[in-house]
């Protein structure tokens, strides 16, 4: 029998399906709808990723280091620390020389290595701190803004001097009219050394405390390297000057005035300003307030 052209063909290739229209369309219209839902879960995908990294973004926080005044050491930030910490943040309290935590005899220590303290610090981290600095700190992280201005993202005066260049404690306290501390500062030149008398303690540094913390503050006050007190500051407009700023006001306080405090923001004008209703030991009678008022400046 004969064959045509197109049997031949088949005939020679039989390994050749036949093509049923009806079975490709089906299998065309499977691949299609299986090509949408990839579609589909690639745009899920790459929406998850960029909220997720949103997210990560919103809530990555600055770390701050904290820095504690004459008279004091690091252990005085512990419930404002404990504080940040559960809201997330990373939290260096540092302990400036010369005192238990970091002994240094009276007359190695200097306000250059207290700012040196701060700047070590503030190496280990990976980005710019927030840093806070209460009374004398003031006067330590304005040095070590000098030093390192690139490594701060905001200091924070709390109850703290705020320098002009070439002033010291000695000098700014000096001009605080409205401060009690004064006649209490007891001066040891033999041994390089100030404290304060010990019976004025707890109206100076507790006042409107409760009673349980004005009977432990005077034996938590330490004597304090002398040097350091009346050395001047130097900062200067394109660095110190140019790193942000914020002050914390002590309503109550006796040691800083309140209305020094306000005469050193008029002469160095902040950012931001806060007033808590408290004394010269904010960390100690509203650490949740001082916390929260540090949280706030460090969200710019």
């Amino acid at each position: 029998m004969g064959t045509t052209g197109s049997e031949i063909l088949l005939d020679q290739y039989p390994w050749q399906p036949a093509w049923d229209p009806s079975t490709s369309f089906v299998s065309i219209s499977q691949n299609l709808q299986e090509l949408a839902k990839m579609k589909l879960l690639l745009s899920a995908l790459a929406t998850s990723i960029l909220a997720f990294s949103t997210s990560a973004m919103a809530v990555e926080k600055p770390p701050i280091v904290l820095v504690h005044g004459a008279f004091e050491n690091a252990s005085v930030w512990g419930h404002v620390t404990a504080k940040l910490e559960a809201d997330g943040y990373k939290v260096v309290a540092v302990d400036l020389p010369g005192r238990p935590g970091n002994p240094a005899a009276p007359d190695k220590v200097s306000l250059s290595l207290y700012g040196d303290t701060v700047v070590e610090a503030l190496t280990k981290l990976n980005r710019p701190a927030v840093v806070v600095g209460h009374s004398f700190g003031g006067i330590v992280i304005a040095d070590a803004a000098e030093k390192a201005p690139a490594k701060i993202k905001t200091l924070v005066f709390a109850a703290a001097y705020l320098p002009h260049d070439g002033d010291s404690l000695v000098s700014m306290a000096n001009k605080d009219a409205d401060a009690k501390i004064g006649p209490h500062l007891q001066i040891d030149k033999d041994k390089g050394i100030a404290s304060i008398e010990y019976s004025a303690r707890a109206d100076l540094f507790a006042n409107g405390g409760p009673e349980g913390l004005r009977k432990a503050i005077p034996d938590l006050i330490l004597d304090e390297p002398l040097a350091p007190l009346g050395t001047p500051v130097h900062v200067t407009a394109g660095k110190f000057g140019q790193v942000d700023k914020v002050y914390i006001h002590t309503a109550n306080d006796r040691v800083i005035s309140p209305s020094f405090q306000a005469q050193m923001v008029a002469s160095t004008p902040v950012r931001r300003e806060f007033t808590l209703q408290t004394g010269h030991t904010p960390f100690l009678t509203v650490p949740d307030e001082l916390a929260a008022a540090i949280e706030a400046a460090a969200a710019r």
